[in-house]
């Protein structure tokens, strides 16, 4: 209610549905950050706010949430709280939650104060007139009926699209990849090497920076898992491997993604708040310790670099 609330009284005066009072937006703005830090810490030890799967619970807060998110609350303000933006981007993105809010950007500024609305005013009350018969309109142009008529414009290509063809196939890799379920090294990761275009695809080690965070082993596996969610914007051109490490708290997390073309796409790097949670390095493949790490990160090797694997995950 507070977060709901509070969210509203600072957007609707920016908006012109209010008047707006600074006094009264300060107040409303230093109440939602009280709200959302008492969320922050509950959500640093749980996925969701009740159990271990989405419930009407979470529902109703991401509904509560979901116009700050849009409209108002920008990434600056969100980063005082990474574990609401972690709940509120993993929940948000579930299939059926989604399917309903739809695609969607959090703010990227806080709108201008517009002037109140004034509600629109009752027309005066006339005699009925006659009904003027309704005047002929000339037929139009051939030529200006098609402009109306003109079809949408297709939507701009990726521009992952418009780079030079790559010998490497990437669906032949991640079919190989999936059917392989013996001598995996011999006959997955000798293949991946046999398609892997250094020209048109580039591999990327990733560590996350607050890994003494990961103290609870179910909250760490749901964090990597909602990356993984995030990251479907991007399925067309990347492979990636997200390994948990540790028998024991705090949990390391590590990854090896393969994108298409020589950098990290930018629209990823946009789109996907969680990319700014790691350290990212270019993995130099002439490097012989360095490609043996793709390998070991690729077949799931254990131990790896000395600890055993909580868990591995998969985005293909």
């Amino acid at each position: 209610m507070e977060i709901d609330a509070n969210i509203s009284r600072w957007v609707y005066p920016r908006l012109g549905y209010m008047q707006y009072i600074p006094p009264a937006e300060e107040g409303a703005v230093a109440a939602l950050k009280r709200a959302l830090d008492a969320l922050n810490i509950h959500l640093a030890s749980n996925t969701y706010l009740v159990g271990h799967s989405v419930t009407l619970a979470d529902i109703v807060m991401i509904c509560n949430l979901y116009y700050g998110f849009k409209l108002i609350m920008t990434k600056s303000f969100t980063s005082e709280f990474p574990h609401v933006e972690r709940y509120f981007w993993t929940v948000a993105n579930q299939p059926k939650i989604k399917k309903f809010l739809g695609d969607f950007k959090q703010a990227e500024s806080v709108p201008a104060v517009q002037s109140a609305k004034k509600p629109a005013q009752a027309k005066e009350s006339a005699k009925p007139k006659a009904k003027a018969e309704p005047k002929k309109e000339a037929p139009k142009p051939k030529a200006e009926a098609a402009e109306e008529e003109e079809a949408p414009k297709p939507k701009p290509k990726n521009p992952l699209d418009l780079l030079p063809p790559s010998k490497m196939i990437l669906d032949d890799w991640k079919r190989l990849y999936s059917n392989t379920k013996s001598n995996f090294r011999e006959v997955a990761i000798k293949g991946f090497w046999d398609m892997y275009d250094p020209e048109g695809y580039s591999l990327w080690f990733c560590d996350y920076k607050y890994n003494d965070e990961n103290t609870v082993s179910f909250v760490t596996l749901n964090k990597v898992s909602g990356f993984l969610q995030r990251m479907d914007l991007a399925r067309k051109y990347a492979f990636g491997k997200m390994l948990i490490i540790g028998n024991e708290p705090p949990y390391k997390v590590k990854g090896l993604w393969l994108f298409r073309g020589p950098e990290i796409p930018k629209f990823v790097m946009d789109e996907c708040y969680d990319m700014e949670l790691y350290d990212w390095k270019k993995a130099d493949i002439s490097d012989e310790e360095q490609k043996e790490r793709v390998n070991q990160m690729i077949e799931d090797h254990e131990p790896f670099e000395g600890e055993a694997l909580l868990d591995a995950k998969c985005f293909k």
